[in-house]
């Protein structure tokens, strides 16, 4: 997995880089939380796959389930609008309003946004 530790404002979260393809991948990304004692993701545009946001495969629904399970808390960022279309939107416009996960357009926002989360 491609990912980097990051630390601020006495907070650690893991930035992820690489992309999301099976439920395989979220399981991999909740055992590096456990390791590190983290709980606070930060996802780079380049994480959502084609076939994460293409609601019909059902790997968004099983990230967000899960992450929700284990209480890990996730910012995304895609600067990308072209990528949030019809049912994607939808769902992000949704997640947007929930304190588990949260989407912005740029990386200093959503930083801003994981450090300060509960």
């Amino acid at each position: 997995m491609n990912y980097q530790m990051v630390e601020k404002a006495n907070k650690r979260y893991i930035e992820m880089k690489q992309p999301i393809t099976c439920e395989s991948d979220v399981l991999d990304i909740i055992g590096i939380c456990f390791s590190n004692d983290v709980n606070l993701l930060v996802f780079r545009e380049e994480v959502f796959t084609e076939d994460f946001i293409d609601l019909k495969t059902g790997l968004a629904g099983i990230m967000l389930q899960k992450f929700m399970n284990y209480h890990i808390k996730v910012a995304a960022m895609i600067e990308d609008q072209n990528k949030v279309q019809g049912r994607f939107r939808e769902l992000l416009y949704e997640l947007n309003k929930a304190k588990d996960f949260r989407v912005f357009t740029n990386l200093a926002d959503a930083e801003e946004w994981i450090l300060t989360v509960k």
